[in-house]
């Protein structure tokens, strides 16, 4: 028999216990199980969601508040993503934030109406109809962009700037769909109108209001943060940081709600003030675990919720208007994509990935029908629409992948916008390259990645490692790595000509710049020498000493021993290279040059003395095989 404590419900503690356990062992068993299955870990949520809800009948009423409570997950979500963003990346979007996606918001909204209107509906209704659907899934593209490592792809770029521009066209929104109802219905509780600051307000009040909440959020941003955490370091309770990341988002989605303005998109200001501070990687760390469970949370309750009652009475019906709805959104995006000059796989990913309505649906709708504007009924099959269209984005996906497998001819794909800079640009991200980055940001330090392969800079992405696709013997591509500010260039490029040709022209733009290359023999040395390069890496060079150093060990010296020959024989080679370089002579052979073969056979004769010398003076005898 449970005992309960004064003024608690153990009954209602239970419930809620055996509730949780439910959401979490579907997530649990289906999302790994799709992501085996390569369907991604969005469709395995809301699959999670289909079982337990309409399949099993094991949740029930409580899936709608618990929507409410997870949709907190899109605000973090939208936090992080500020905070990868910088003030002039953000600037730099602003054609495609406005232009691409004002447009997309538009033109969809006159489609669907149009649509809407042809099958009786009257104007106001329609366009209505056409905002809301016109809005994207924010929670699934960007998960979906970010778990298939496509965000910094050209069409992932769009995207996000569409989505972003989508969430800031919500506001508007809320204050047009009460002009458009037929007659208004006044349903907000009073305890609504006291959380508010902007209620009773004339208009000019509400705007100071409202600048003066975005003014808080980036003075706070600027000049509190370092304070705050200065105080909370004192504490030396890891969980601390994690209290006061969760108390900045939250505090400020609540400010952006006093104030009627979208907690995502304030969040996301937030996260772009504190792009630039070096508590940045604190946060992130501190936010993505609550982040992806209540994105999770979100789409199973998305699953959950769906009316399958209504679906089965008339499913042809439901599913028409669900593909009609994707298909006019995908042939809008579609269009855009080729206005502004997407390319490919890109075009593709566009259209594919905005094609579905989105989370805000769900608030618009509900909205809607306590303004007057629809009945229940049109507002069922419309929250019905929603829902089939968030689950059939992650097939969508599946269906880009595939296209862009095939998608081999026509031009060269647009090159990645390029957002950050850091003190080191690796051009080149093969074998060699990857190991060379690794290293780099493991010991601390920031790398702009540049390959002109794509299904290279894919791969890494997949490991969550950036990179941009592009040719890094571009200028523009290279300046806008950061090669003004950089301090060390690493060239690591497979085509021979490729590397000479960057190495030069860095070393004529920057005098001072210090360049590291890979070369692929000893006259690609000399050829890198001459361009600039101040330290030359032969890509096997390193690997064929250590292998050397592993017989010695074999023939009898001690590890000391073999590490010291090892040594030596490096210093003594790098000394000969440089010396022979100054001998080497572009287009002739080495072995036709009289005096390069003399040097080098001297060199040569010099070293292995010194080797045998140290050896013996060891006293060590080597092996001698059989």
């Amino acid at each position: 028999v449970a005992i309960a404590a004064p003024g608690c419900d153990s009954f209602g503690m239970e419930s809620f216990l055996f509730q949780a356990s439910i959401y979490l062992g579907a997530a649990v068993i289906a999302v790994p199980l799709a992501a085996r299955l390569g369907l991604g870990s969005v469709l395995g949520y809301l699959a999670a969601g289909i079982i337990i809800g309409p399949v099993l009948q094991l949740v029930g009423n409580e899936t709608a508040d618990l929507q409410h409570f997870a949709e907190f997950g899109v605000v973090m979500m939208l936090f992080l993503i500020g905070l990868e963003l910088e003030p002039k990346a953000l600037w730099d979007m602003r054609q495609r934030l406005l232009g691409l996606g004002g447009l997309q918001v538009g033109l969809t909204a006159v489609a669907i109406m149009g649509g809407a209107m042809g099958i009786g509906m009257g104007w106001a209704e329609g366009l209505a109809i056409g905002l809301i659907f016109a809005l994207s899934s924010t929670a699934i593209v960007l998960q979906t962009l970010s778990e298939k490592g496509l965000m910094q792809t050209s069409g992932g770029r769009s995207a996000f700037s569409v989505l972003l521009a989508q969430d800031i066209a919500v506001i508007p929104l809320l204050a047009l769909m009460p002009l458009l109802a037929v007659r208004q219905i006044s349903a907000t509780p009073d305890d609504a109108a006291s959380f508010s600051l902007v209620a009773g307000l004339p208009g000019w009040g509400v705007t100071l209001v409202t600048l003066g909440a975005v003014g808080v959020i980036i003075l706070g941003g600027v000049y509190l943060t370092r304070p705050v955490f200065a105080y909370i370091h004192h504490a030396k309770l890891r969980e601390m940081y994690t209290a006061l990341a969760l108390l900045m988002v939250v505090s400020i989605a609540v400010l952006m709600q006093m104030v009627g303005l979208s907690p995502a998109l304030g969040t996301f200001l937030a996260g772009v003030v504190l792009a630039n501070s070096e508590f940045r990687h604190e946060l992130e760390s501190d936010l993505a675990p609550f982040k992806g469970l209540l994105l999770g949370l979100f789409f199973i309750t998305v699953g959950a919720g769906i009316n399958f009652v209504l679906l089965w009475q008339d499913p042809l019906h439901i599913v028409a208007l669900t593909l009609a709805v994707m298909i006019i959104k995908g042939a809008v995006l579609y269009g855009l994509a080729r206005i502004f000059h997407m390319q490919g796989r890109d075009r593709w990913l566009f259209a594919l990935g905005l094609a579905q309505a989105g989370e805000f649906g769900f608030v618009l709708i509900s909205f809607s029908v306590t303004q007057g504007l629809f009945g229940s009924a049109l507002a069922e099959t419309l929250l019905l629409i929603v829902a089939l269209s968030m689950m059939i984005t992650p097939l969508l996906f599946i269906l880009y992948e595939v296209l862009s497998r095939r998608i081999t001819a026509g031009p060269e794909p647009e090159a990645d916008q390029i957002d950050i800079q850091g003190p080191v640009i690796i051009a080149g991200v093969g074998r060699f390259g990857q190991v060379v980055n690794r290293f780099v940001r493991s010991s601390g330090f920031s790398t702009v990645v540049l390959d002109h392969n794509l299904d290279t800079i894919e791969t890494m992405r997949r490991f969550g490692v950036r990179g941009y696709f592009g040719d890094p013997t571009r200028p523009d591509i290279l300046h806008a790595a950061g090669l003004a500010q950089a301090r060390v260039l690493v060239v690591a490029l497979d085509n021979r000509t490729d590397a000479l040709n960057l190495v030069a022209y860095a070393r004529r733009e920057r005098p001072d710049l210090h360049i590291v290359a890979r070369a692929y023999d000893r006259v690609h040395v000399y050829e890198l020498y001459q361009a600039g390069a101040n330290d030359i890496v032969r890509e096997l060079f390193d690997s064929s000493l250590r292998a050397g150093r592993y017989v010695l060990e074999n023939m009898g010296l001690t590890a000391f021993e073999a590490a010291e020959a090892q040594t030596t024989f490096y210093h003594a080679d790098r000394a000969a290279v440089r010396e022979l370089a100054e001998l080497w002579k572009p287009g002739v052979k080495v072995e036709d040059n009289p005096d390069y073969v003399d040097r080098a056979k001297a060199l040569s004769k010099d070293l292995e003395t010194a080797l045998v010398s140290q050896i013996r003076a060891g006293q060590v005898v080597p092996k001698t095989g059989t």
